[in-house]
Order: C-alpha cells, then sequence, then structure tokens
C-alpha cells in the first residue's frame, strides 16, 4: 500500500492538533495554566499546518474522490459533508476561544472552551476516517477539482 504523502501528512497533523487538545485540557484541569497555553497554541499551529497543506493541495493538486463500493459513496458523501461541517464550526469555535484567551477574557473562554475542545476531538475522528476510506481502506478515486470530488459533478 501506498499513501500519498500530502494527505498524509495533514491528517498526521490534524490528529496531532487534537492529542495537544487533550493535553493542553489536562494541564488546565491540574490548574497548569502556562502549560496549558502552550499545548493550546501549539494544537492550533498544527492545525493551522493541516489548514495550510489542506489548501494547498486543494489549489494546486485537487481532491480525491471516493473510490470504494458505488453503493457506499452517498454514506461516504454525508459524511464527508458532515466532517466539512463539523470542521468549519471547529475552526470558527477555535479562533474565537483562542482570541478570547489572548483578549484576556478567561472566563468566557473558560465557558467556551470545553465545547470548542469537544468539537475539534470530533473534527480529527472524522477527519481519520475520511482519510482512511480514501486512502487506506479503499484506493482514492480520481483527483479533481472539490466540487467533482465532494458532489460528483
Amino acid at each position: 500500500m501506498s499513501l500519498p504523502l500530502l494527505p498524509t501528512i495533514s491528517t498526521f497533523f490534524i490528529l496531532l492538533s487534537a492529542i495537544l487538545v487533550a493535553v493542553g485540557w489536562f494541564f488546565v484541569v491540574k490548574k497548569k495554566y502556562a502549560a496549558h497555553k502552550k499545548a493550546m497554541i501549539s494544537g492550533a499551529i498544527s492545525a493551522l499546518l493541516f489548514f495550510i497543506i489542506y489548501v494547498s493541495r486543494t489549489i494546486f493538486v485537487g481532491n480525491t474522490s471516493f473510490g470504494g463500493p458505488e453503493d457506499l459513496k452517498i454514506y461516504y458523501t454525508s459524511f464527508l459533508i458532515f466532517h466539512i461541517i463539523l470542521a468549519t464550526t471547529g475552526a470558527v469555535f477555535g479562533i474565537v476561544t483562542l482570541t478570547l484567551a489572548f483578549k484576556r477574557n478567561i472566563s468566557k473562554h473558560r465557558k467556551l472552551g470545553p465545547t470548542t475542545s469537544v468539537i475539534w476531538f470530533f473534527t480529527a475522528i472524522t477527519g481519520t476516517a475520511v482519510y482512511l476510506l480514501l486512502y487506506v481502506f479503499y484506493e482514492g478515486g480520481e483527483t479533481t477539482s472539490m466540487i467533482k470530488a465532494i458532489l460528483g459533478f
């Protein structure tokens, strides 16, 4: 099995970001605020690296369509759309949560942080599942524009 380089690297960074968010959550529970800040900033940087790689690949190479069985394509597509909505929501929540922390609005940051983290964990899990479905469990389909890869036209 030959795994594609850029999708593999980007998936690594999204998983790393979720792990760092979990580590950051552990530190805040232990009241180790400096370590919490470092872990969360590292998680955000890892997510940003994922995004840069993903967007670069999308622009310059395109996206890979589902190459698995045709009868599973509708389920994959529904799952992918759910993941995209979740990832977009998680990114917005992440930016807002980080902004609140940097502006020292800690009370709002504390309220939003756990929700943001849970959304991000599900984003990383569903993103990894998309990667596995595209490149590990099934051979990837055609690599083409994002609209064609997602919607089939």
